[in-house]
């Protein structure tokens, strides 16, 4: 999927002149978190975000530090924060040039964008111009989405069977020398042994999966690396006669 797919469209824009305040009403009316700033054409000047709201001189909440450590940082860096905390106008607090993405940005780089510069959100950006805004609700709206639309494809167990072992092979983690699939009425046995415990659940999500599968039921013994004891789970213990 691409951005265009999920992106929203009619966007809430603020411009660069406008009071500061404006953009936070905005922002509580409309229940966002985030503002683009645009100029008169369109074009994206910049970014304005609930958190450019928490260091605010009316909160008291505005950078306080020792006189030694002021003069470390410099006039120049405190300057700026004072127009942070004091400014009346959206361009005192926004963040300008933001980091933008595509109409045909595929979503694996949205998600790698938002987590390498750890924001919520990203506008995206046609000749400069803004025509809408990526943010982590539209991804979780489309996962919804293609949640509620996949559907069970009726399926032979052998074809199940050939699809897990298959999903599994793709994955450097698998160990699939040590492993063993068995399929019956759609009900997914997995035997062998796994030599980390993190692996057990990876494969049972692997499995779960696979379209036609009901239930998923883990045999899988642990091997400890060191000692090479196997710890066996609970339900393929034989029970003791009495």
């Amino acid at each position: 999927m691409w951005a265009g797919d999920v992106m929203t469209r009619n966007v809430f824009t603020v411009t660069a002149n406008a009071p500061a305040m404006q953009a936070a009403r905005l922002m509580l009316e409309h229940r966002i978190s985030g503002l683009p700033v645009v100029a008169a054409n369109g074009a994206l000047v910049g970014i304005v975000t609930e958190g450019d709201f928490l260091r605010r001189g009316e909160l008291g909440t505005q950078r306080r530090r020792p006189r030694w450590l002021e003069f470390l940082i410099g006039p120049g860096r405190l300057a700026a924060e004072y127009v942070r905390a004091c400014g009346r106008k959206v361009e005192d607090i926004m963040t300008a040039d933001p980091c933008t993405i595509g109409y045909w940005t595929p979503l694996d780089e949205v998600v790698q964008l938002m987590e390498q510069r750890r924001i919520k959100r990203v506008p995206v950006v046609t000749d400069g111009r803004l025509v809408g805004i990526v943010s982590r609700a539209n991804l979780l709206q489309a996962l919804a989405s293609l949640a509620r639309d996949q559907k069970a494809t009726p399926t032979n167990d052998a074809v199940i069977r050939e699809q897990v072992f298959a999903e599994l092979g793709k994955r450097s983690w698998a160990p699939l020398g040590m492993i063993n699939v068995i399929v019956c009425d759609g009900i997914v046995e997995i035997w062998g042994s796994i030599m980390d415990d993190r692996e057990r659940r990876a494969i049972v999500v692997a499995a779960e999966n696979v379209a036609g599968v009901k239930v998923v039921r883990d045999h899988l013994v642990l091997i400890e690396p060191m000692s090479g004891f196997a710890l066996v789970p609970e339900d393929t213990v034989p029970a003791r006669a009495s």
